[in-house]
């Protein structure tokens, strides 16, 4: 691994600090490096604060470095915005405090910058290099980018079936499947992502919370498709602990807590509720079932990443079978305890030369 690397490496490292508080903003780390030693870092630690660039910089100017910046140069993640937002550009931060170099992991595919902090830079007499860890980058944002990109939000599908592959009895009870580990991952899950989705059954059986419980995060959104509103106003989605948005087929209502979004009859409505999440501003969701729901974004073709926790100690005589996974490519597999964890994508057509 180049020198360059390494530092790209730790700026995603400190990115990664910002998992779920920076939305619908990317994750982005910063680092600054004078003469093989780091002077400054930084990271985007929420939504609305100062950037990574900005933090990285008054990080140094903190330490007594203001000195050394005009012989420095600055790794970041991704490309220095151009433009006003909640902040000032980054690019100009740069310009401002001559720093002679900028190492860039990918360009930033939103319309306001891709493009224009590489080229501003530049303009300025700065070397820019650009594509280091290139795919780790992207990676690391990869919600932003198919939101920008795809103009919707990243799907992820999550389900927990017994060993012989039910994941309920079919009764009124509630199945109890994965263990108290794997659970607290699933709370981390939550965490991650802008909003989770679930359907009327799942809503009514289980009478779920929908909420990160353990982790320092903002709460997701809490998305039900209640097509008929069958959801008693007990419920515990009808709490004011997270947002919630209703889709439904007979009312649409912005105001106050839950908000109903009226979808029509005749359209498929895992399509509407994409449509509406990237309307929304919504840049990722995790579909948590039931089993119908998430066949039919499978169906679709409508997701990017499957995680199917499977109790390898629990099965059941019958009940309500899972959702079967269309050709994917699995790409981890991890155990904890009695739940091993897989993790799949779609495949594509070069995984299937």
């Amino acid at each position: 691994m180049t020198k360059e690397e390494q530092y790209m490496l730790r700026c995603i490292e400190l990115a990664r600090k910002g998992a779920g508080l920076t939305a619908p903003n990317p994750m982005v780390g910063a680092v600054l490096v004078y003469q093989d030693e780091i002077i400054g870092e930084g990271y985007h630690e929420r939504y609305g604060a100062a950037h990574a660039e900005v933090n990285c910089i008054q990080a140094a100017l903190n330490a007594g470095h203001a000195d050394k910046l005009q012989q420095s140069t600055i790794y970041v993640s991704l490309e220095p915005c151009a433009h006003f937002g909640k902040t000032p550009p980054c690019a100009d931060l740069i310009i401002q405090h001559k720093i002679p170099k900028v190492v860039i992991g990918s360009l930033d595919p939103f319309a306001e910058v891709n493009g224009k902090g590489n080229d501003k830079l530049k303009a300025a007499g700065i070397e820019v290099v650009k594509d280091v860890l290139k795919n780790d980058c992207l990676e690391l944002n990869k919600r932003f980018f198919t939101f920008h990109q795809q103009k919707r939000p990243y799907i992820i599908l999550k389900w927990a079936q017994t060993k012989n592959h039910y994941i309920s009895t079919g009764g009124a009870e509630r199945l109890n499947i994965s263990n108290d580990f794997t659970n607290r991952l699933v709370h981390q899950w939550r965490s991650e992502e802008a909003s989770i989705l679930v359907g009327t059954n799942t809503a009514l059986m289980d009478d779920p919370q929908l909420t990160n419980r353990y982790f320092n995060s903002r709460q997701p959104i809490r998305l039900v498709l209640d097509k008929e509103l069958k959801l008693p106003a007990s419920s515990r989605l009808m709490n004011q602990d997270a947002p919630t948005i209703i889709f439904n087929y007979q009312k649409h209502a912005e105001e106050g807590q839950p908000k109903y979004y009226q979808i029509s009859k005749d359209e498929n409505a895992v399509h509407q509720i994409i449509r509406a999440l990237y309307r929304q501003n919504i840049q990722s969701v995790l579909v948590e079932g039931g089993a119908q729901l998430l066949q039919s974004f499978m169906d679709e073709g409508l997701w990017d990443e499957a995680r199917v926790i499977t109790n390898e100690e629990l099965s059941v005589e019958n009940g309500l079978s899972a959702p079967t996974l269309p050709s994917a490519l699995k790409i981890e597999t991890v155990s904890i305890m009695s739940d091993k964890i897989e993790f799949y994508k779609p495949k594509t057509k070069n995984d299937q030369l």
